[in-house]
């Protein structure tokens, strides 16, 4: 299978990233792609205001519209996007939470994964204003199994065994990591140690890095580091982007995760 991973820069703005969905969705099917996976956050970036102020369901124009556009092109689309989903009372303010979901477009129902591991860490609070999900999703691209998680959920291996467990050969991850001192390589070897977690492709699709590589290492929030990657089976890094926005095109054999589970029994 052909997977292409869509590293970009997403706005506040969900009609513009929708255009940015079409254009990276038609290069990547035009060079093969059955597959094409977007960051998490797609339909508005991180840091571009209340994410409740653009929330759309999966009936809106955002979802709406990749899916129409996976119907026309014969393909599956993931992008990063956020549904609203409940009001919490937080003591000083009554707060519109949502759902941070990785949406799956393939021309049927629009459907997804929400994030189940808000992140919750280097003094950043994801659940005050997203709401944590509990269901781990698989969907079938051709005869290929994937499974979806997103972002933080690369710390958690129990999602990613429960994923390949359930016959996920391959591994979607849509991410907007946050760069700052050491997080570049805690995204590679967190990348790699759930590929070998689970005998599984994980392809890892994160935003492209504000200010590319003059401002490489430098905390920023979960706006993007880059770096998207495929891993095969093995941990092996079969291709990574920069910094900036990219468009990578892979291709995946997937009778190595069979041979891989083989060899390596974990599961």
């Amino acid at each position: 299978m052909r997977i292409a991973l869509a590293q970009i820069h997403a706005t506040g703005d969900p009609e513009e990233n929708l255009r940015t969905v079409e254009a990276y969705s038609r290069r990547a099917v035009e060079r093969g792609a059955r597959l094409v996976v977007f960051p998490e956050a797609t339909s508005q970036a991180f840091g571009t205001g209340r994410l409740d102020t653009h929330a759309q369901d999966y009936d809106g124009p955002f979802a709406a519209g990749v899916n129409a556009l996976a119907r026309e092109l014969g393909a599956v689309i993931v992008a990063g996007m956020f549904r609203p989903a409940d009001r919490v009372d937080n003591g000083a303010n009554v707060i519109q939470r949502v759902w941070n979901t990785a949406l799956i477009a393939d021309g049927g129902t629009p459907r997804g994964y929400d994030k189940i591991h808000t992140y919750d860490a280097f003094d950043t609070k994801e659940s005050e204003t997203v709401r944590p999900g509990n269901t781990p999703v698989l969907v079938s691209v051709d005869t290929v199994t994937v499974g979806l998680a997103t972002c933080f959920d690369l710390r958690f291996p129990s999602l990613f065994q429960n994923l390949a467990r359930r016959g996920a050969e391959v591994i979607v991850v849509p991410a907007s990591w946050a760069d700052g001192p050491g997080k570049l390589h805690q995204w590679r070897t967190l990348t790699a140690a759930r590929a070998l977690d689970t005998g599984a492709f994980v392809a890892a699709s994160g935003m492209a890095r504000p200010g590319g590589e003059d401002n490489a290492g430098q905390a920023s929030g979960p706006t993007g580091i880059g770096h998207s990657t495929l891993v095969n089976p093995w941990g092996e890094r079969l291709a990574e982007a920069g910094y900036g926005e990219e468009l990578l095109v892979v291709d995946v054999e997937t009778e190595q995760v069979a041979r891989a589970r083989r060899t390596l029994p974990i599961l």
